[in-house]
């Protein structure tokens, strides 16, 4: 059994601003080797970034830029199995493909978030974050460095492997099935919002600013792929989609208060992505349809 686990941090919000890459070879189970790299991503660095994985513009600066690390990354994980926690790492690797105009390689991805909620069923609905995953295995771990984060990440796996005694290929195809879930009669499943079925099932999503589509019809697309859709920023989100912003209401802070608190929660542990309409158009997809 031979897979690469993957992590990426970025600079600002943008997916392609890669500021840190980590890369771990795990065979039968172990880690045998590792690579990591800051990058420059040419980009600014958003205070929020720098308060999570505290890599700022000055450590970058003599740093190799995407496209100079490319063919090492393309070499490594091309055609093989990369597994991730979540889709943004995934997407932040395309995204930068596209910000520089280089092929996107083929890759065979699996996501360990969807591998935990269908391993420990105390997950299936929420607290799948890498983190409290990590945690609750007893993975000792620096969350928020790219290769610490990779490392545990390939962990999860091969915990659940264990766990279910299901292949590396078989999980290709259970991630791809529908989680169990209790009857919507039932009163604790009255609450769900989002399409049981669709791929994004469990997440909680929440809008700001004004969007190109009407917002009841954004809304209405995200419950359809899962998503519970809310309308203010608490613990239990995890996706921030952020539209325009009107300086009238948000003033010279250019946040509205539902960005700002997200970012409050970001800082003391909580996992929330904040994305642009436009990431969040192809997040709703599922990954096969975009290669996202």
């Amino acid at each position: 059994m031979m897979f690469f686990s993957l992590d990426i941090e970025t600079a600002n919000v943008d997916y392609s601003s890669i500021c840190q890459i980590g890369i771990a070879k795990f065979e039968n189970g172990k880690v045998v080797d590792t690579w990591v790299e800051l990058i420059n991503p040419e980009d600014y660095f958003d205070p929020i970034n720098i308060s999570i994985h505290s890599i700022s513009k000055d450590m970058v600066k003599n740093s190799k830029t995407f496209p100079e690390v490319y063919n090492l990354i393309k070499y490594k994980l091309e055609n093989s199995i990369v597994v991730h926690h979540m889709p943004f790492d995934k997407i932040a690797i395309n995204r930068a493909c596209e910000k520089y105009n280089i092929p996107i390689f083929e890759t065979n991805w699996l996501d360990t978030a969807k591998v935990s909620r269908r391993s420990w069923e105390e997950f299936a609905y929420k607290g799948y974050g890498l983190k409290n995953i990590a945690k609750h295995l007893d993975i000792q771990f620096k969350h928020h460095d790219a290769l610490e984060d990779a490392i545990a990440c390939g962990k999860i796996l091969c915990k659940a492997i264990e766990k279910t005694n299901s292949s590396l290929e078989e999980w290709f195809n259970r991630v791809e099935k529908s989680i169990k879930y209790p009857s919507l009669r039932d009163s604790s499943a009255l609450t769900l919002e989002g399409n049981p079925d669709g791929h994004l099932f469990g997440e909680t999503i929440v809008f700001t600013g004004a969007l190109q589509m009407v917002r009841s019809e954004a809304a209405k697309l995200a419950a359809s792929v899962g998503c519970k859709v809310e309308n203010g920023v608490n613990k239990n989100t995890s996706i921030l989609v952020v539209g325009m912003q009107d300086v009238r209401v948000v003033g010279e802070k250019g946040k509205s208060s539902k960005h700002i608190k997200a970012e409050n929660l970001i800082k003391k542990g909580d996992n929330i992505l904040i994305i642009s309409e436009d990431d969040f158009m192809k997040l709703i997809e599922k990954p096969k349809a975009l290669n996202i």
